[in-house]
């Protein structure tokens, strides 16, 4: 059955004005288009079941639009969300009124701010707005602002903690939330420690609550700032550790080891670690168990004749052996760190938090080790 002719004439009237993105109420029944000068709608008059009606009016938008008649591509939906969608097409995939057209452009490398302005009118979901802010232009135009905003206002109504951590590492970013607003996120990461760990991800070298430099910096700092200036890798990572931010650092992902709420955060939580120990990584090397990694890095640094940046660091500051050490060991982790406790268990909660004991409580050896002075 086609379209009354008064919705077939509305819409395209609707159409010939040039819309810059289209959006459809299927609760409402509604078709809204966005101008420059604000909002139209045509309200539609269904004559048969709602969502057949509903195709035969994207299958007209689709066939103005795209020359289309079978509305939004179908094989677009498996690769949209890959980021392949190309960039010249973006402005045509936000007049269609299809939702997934609208997630393929927020996945387009070419978005802009005002396509990004556009896709946000047409569906503002939080996955949206975190998409977005993954892009620079976006986050750091007037929009970012307000995508921040509004992941912080559902951040209480988020369930997956990938999801909660991902909000609060994209709202870090400069200039999207005020002091305030980061202040009382920290706070509630006291009960959602999947926010910590958005945190350790997002501010690493800004963590509120800040603690002082390691008490024995003061001793090795001419050296290590010497060795930074020669461009000493090792050097800066035990410089930026032991600093106040370092410090902070170490004591927010000691909170995040005692209470992780599931297995994905874990491993989000020890690809972050390894990601802030990277300069100490040595090239190919990141698999291993706990035990084997550490066993690698008493060796490495026993024997440091093949990275001459540690050998030099340790011949100038030895007191540091230790912390080079238990460096060398988060530097490599992930997930093969806990593979052997969780690699056939669902568990999430305390139950996981029990089966991983034999790794995190060495882990939160290693840890400490980097929070305690050493004798000069």
């Amino acid at each position: 059955m086609d379209l009354s002719n008064e919705d077939t004439l509305k819409l395209n009237v609707l159409l010939a004005s040039k819309p810059l993105a289209v959006r459809i109420d299927e609760s409402a029944m509604t078709v809204h288009g966005l101008s420059a000068h604000g909002e139209k709608r045509v309200v539609l008059h269904p004559n048969c079941r709602d969502e057949i009606y509903l195709r035969r009016v994207r299958e007209l938008i689709s066939g103005q639009v795209l020359a289309s008649p079978r509305g939004y591509p179908v094989y677009l939906r498996r690769w949209a969300r890959m980021g392949q969608t190309r960039d010249e097409s973006l402005e045509q995939l936000l007049l269609l009124g299809e939702p997934e057209a609208v997630v393929a452009v927020v996945h387009a490398p070419g978005l802009t701010h005002e396509i990004a302005c556009r896709a946000w009118w047409a569906l503002p979901t939080a996955e949206n707005a975190r998409q977005m802010l993954e892009q620079e232009a976006v986050a750091q135009g007037p929009l970012g602002r307000e995508l921040a905003a509004y992941l912080l206002e559902f951040l209480p109504f988020e369930t997956e903690p990938t999801e909660m951590i991902a909000s609060v590492r994209l709202v870090l970013q400069p200039g999207l939330i005020d002091e305030a607003a980061r202040l009382s996120l920290w706070q509630r990461s006291r009960q959602k420690t999947a926010f910590i760990v958005g945190f350790l991800m997002g501010a690493p070298d800004d963590l509120p609550e800040p603690l002082p430099e390691r008490a024995d910096l003061r001793a090795h700092r001419a050296t290590l700032e010497a060795l930074v200036g020669a461009g000493n890798a090792a050097a800066a990572l035990v410089l930026r550790v032991l600093g106040g931010p370092g410090q902070t650092y170490l004591k927010a992902a000691l909170q995040v080891i005692k209470k992780p709420p599931n297995q994905d955060v874990v491993s989000l939580f020890l690809e972050t670690l390894a990601g802030y120990f990277g300069a100490l990584r040595p090239s190919g090397e990141v698999e291993g168990r706990l035990e084997e990694l550490q066993a690698a890095a008493a060796a490495r640094v026993d024997d440091p004749a093949t990275d001459p940046a540690l050998a030099t660091l340790l011949e100038q500051a030895p007191a540091l052996k230790d912390d080079l050490r238990a460096a060398l060991v988060l530097s490599r982790l992930g997930y093969p760190v806990v593979r052997p406790v969780l690699a056939h268990s669902t568990a999430i909660g305390s139950l996981m938090r029990r089966k991983l004991e034999p790794v995190f409580g060495p882990l939160t050896i290693e840890l400490e080790t980097l929070t305690h002075p050493k004798p000069t």
